[in-house]
């Protein structure tokens, strides 16, 4: 851990051990605002801030949750929201014993020299700095997704396609624990 800021090696080793706690999951909120928008609508629901904000509420108050979870991943809305009292959702989840969490990768790009869908993450370009703002706000850890596409009659994947997503997901890795977030790699099969 060269190039990492000073203290933050303890730190990450303590909530690498903690997001790892025996019997206890990770969850998944970090649904973008169209995502969770159509969920939200299925229910007749109107997607807007206020109603993804009660939804997300909902969640991370819910009596005894922290018995059950040891962090929960927030979209970047999510990490600066705070329940209808005013509490900032991260104090809640830290309050459960929970570590906040946030996605930082900014979507899929298909990859120029493939014409089989192949795609890369994109998100490097200034995630240092986004890193740093997220840890500020209370994020604990970071997580990155990249998709691999298998399919042996279109010989997928490509050399390309493993060389790109591996090194954006070590790249991720270096910037996200520079900056004290854990990183968790989503390479998704």
């Amino acid at each position: 851990m060269g190039s990492m800021k000073m203290g933050f090696e303890e730190e990450l080793r303590t909530n690498a051990a903690r997001l790892s706690e025996r019997g206890k999951g990770i969850l998944a909120s970090d649904e973008s605002t169209g995502t969770i928008g159509k969920r939200l609508v299925a229910a007749g629901l109107t997607n807007d801030e206020e109603t993804r904000r009660a939804f997300r509420e909902v969640l991370y108050t819910a009596p005894g949750i922290g018995q059950f979870l040891s962090g929960a991943i927030c979209f970047h809305e999510t990490l600066y929201q705070k329940t209808a009292d005013g509490v900032p959702f991260v104090d809640v989840m830290k309050k459960q014993g929970i570590l906040p969490g946030i996605k930082v990768d900014r979507g899929l790009k298909q990859m120029t020299n493939s014409d089989c869908g192949e795609t890369y993450t994109e998100g490097l370009d200034g995630l240092g700095q986004r890193c740093s703002e997220y840890y500020a706000q209370g994020a604990r850890f970071a997580k990155w997704r990249a998709v691999i596409k298998v399919d042996s009659k279109k010989r997928l994947p490509t050399t390309a396609a493993i060389e790109e997503n591996a090194m954006g997901l070590a790249q991720f890795a270096s910037i996200a624990q520079a900056n004290g977030l854990v990183c968790i790699v989503e390479p998704e099969i």
